[in-house]
């Protein structure tokens, strides 16, 4: 996913542990580590570092599997990016669920 290369490499690892988590407990893991978006129908974020990351993860699951769609900064650091990403995230879903 090109996002995850522009991203610092302290902050990947913080996504892969978040990533490990929900791998882990799945539809259990709950906040601070996941939460849904308000302005998306069928994507959650997953808040690495239990939310202190200024990173988000985009995701929802199709079938069993977790489909990780995008990636973007935290609504507070910059909300028109994060709106960006969400909706990239929703665009990929669609194709994915397309398939």
């Amino acid at each position: 996913m090109t996002e995850l290369r522009a991203i610092p490499a302290i902050e990947q690892t913080a996504i892969g542990h978040a990533v490990e988590k929900l791998e882990s407990l799945g539809p259990n893991l709950g906040y601070p580590h996941s939460s849904k978006i308000r302005t998306a129908d069928n994507v959650r974020e997953l808040r690495p570092r239990g939310g202190r990351s200024r990173w988000r993860v985009f995701y929802t699951q199709v079938g069993e599997a977790f489909v990780v769609s995008a990636i973007g900064p935290e609504a507070s650091v910059s909300q028109r990016n994060f709106a960006r990403a969400v909706a990239a995230a929703e665009r990929r879903i669609k194709d994915v669920e397309a398939e």
